[in-house]
């Protein structure tokens, strides 16, 4: 499993609106891509930062969103989002709720 992490800056008092255009715009977006699990987004106490972290069941899923699919989600987002977001992609070695154990 991989997981997909976004840093995203978000424009000033723009935290509810982040959440709720997640909410209505991404997820189900996110939902229909091949090989998505979950998503678990976080929202600083200030809300001038947000972290969101995608779960993938194989890393070319989690490529293929991110060249096909982001681009047009990013886009939905401008309204609540200050420059350019961070993406990373992290090999899952452990989770409680996915019931992954590292095979290290």
């Amino acid at each position: 499993m991989f997981a997909r992490n976004v840093t995203l800056q978000l424009k000033t008092n723009s935290g509810p609106e982040f959440t709720r255009k997640l909410e209505n715009d991404v997820l189900p977006v996110l939902r229909k891509q091949n090989g998505f699990k979950d998503e678990i987004t976080f929202v600083a106490p200030n809300g001038t930062e947000a972290l969101a972290i995608s779960l993938w069941e194989k890393q070319e899923n989690a490529e293929a969103y991110g060249r096909d699919v982001y681009p047009a989600v990013l886009t939905s987002l401008a309204s609540v989002v200050e420059g350019a977001p961070k993406v990373e992609i992290f090999q899952v070695s452990n989770s409680t709720f996915h019931k992954i154990a590292s095979k290290n």
